[in-house]
């Protein structure tokens, strides 16, 4: 094995110990929204792409791209759901993008009016909730995050 080789396997950092304990309740429901949001943007995403295979949208293709690129997004809740249940440590980042997010998507559900005020309402409280659990200690530590120490 060449000297460089070896200097690239001796530098590699060590993995993360896995946390020990069971799963904080905040932690399990910040996972389950984060969850849950990604499945209604998924949900959303079928219904647009079938639409605009079956139905009569104004226009089929937009449609069509629209449920597909919802589907797309619905990865990365999805994705932070599963690593927050397992609790991997970089899974906190795509759960607060996606709550940070939805912060806008929800005022605009909100200003739209009739049945889009109760959707949005929902979301925000959802987003704000998640915001809360996954800055909270009990969740940070949980999944590894701690402050930082000065070398």
């Amino acid at each position: 094995m060449s000297s460089s080789k070896q200097n690239r396997t001796a530098a590699a950092p060590a993995p993360a110990p896995e946390p020990a304990g069971p799963r904080p309740r905040r932690l399990t429901a910040a996972a389950v929204l984060t969850g849950l949001e990604g499945l209604a943007l998924a949900a959303l995403g079928v219904y647009m792409l079938v639409d605009g295979l079956t139905g009569s949208p104004d226009s089929p293709r937009q449609a069509e791209m629209g449920g597909i690129t919802m589907i797309v997004l619905a990865l990365l809740p999805l994705i932070a759901a599963r690593g927050l249940w397992l609790r991997r440590r970089w899974s906190r980042g795509p759960s607060l993008i996606t709550q940070i997010v939805a912060l806008p998507v929800a005022w605009t559900l909100i200003n739209g009016g009739g049945a889009l005020l109760a959707g949005g309402v929902v979301l925000g409280v959802v987003a704000l909730l998640v915001l809360g659990l996954l800055v909270n200690p009990t969740a940070t530590e949980a999944l590894g995050i701690g402050p930082r120490e000065d070398a």
